[in-house]
């Protein structure tokens, strides 16, 4: 009894693998679509507020070495590495953005909005909305 009750369980997870396999897909390209979404309006962010004539040098410094961090290809976490590589560089950019955020006025966010459009169609704004937030 326990045997077919086990058999009947393996077919059904058999049917059910496909369907599984979707769903996980879906969940790994939206979890990565929405990080990817927050580290390039935060990179934006830094970039538009370093052209800013109100950000003094030592924010801009600051700019400089968070991007550079994310550019370079020596890394804390391998950027290889699957959903962990790209932690750290969203940690470095988020410290760099937290630090300089007294600089990030309406003039900065509508230009990185404005760009971060005519890169993706379809941007979920409480993505937007979490880093505005945290500023």
């Amino acid at each position: 009894m326990k045997l077919i009750g086990l058999l009947s369980c393996y077919k059904t997870i058999n049917l059910l693998q496909p369907m599984i396999k979707n769903n996980l897909f879906q969940f790994i390209y939206h979890r990565i679509h929405k990080l990817g979404i927050k580290l390039i309006y935060s990179v934006l962010l830094m970039f538009y507020a370093y052209q800013s004539e109100h950000t003094p040098p030592w924010a801009k410094r600051i700019i400089t070495g968070a991007i550079a961090y994310l550019l370079l290809p020596l890394d804390g976490l391998p950027d290889l590495t699957p959903f962990i590589g790209f932690t750290d560089d969203l940690g470095v950019i988020s410290f760099g953005l937290v630090s300089i955020a007294c600089y990030i006025d309406a003039e900065v966010r509508t230009k990185a909005k404005r760009k971060l459009s005519s890169f993706f169609k379809n941007i979920d704004e409480s993505v937007i909305q979490s880093v505005d937030q945290t500023l």
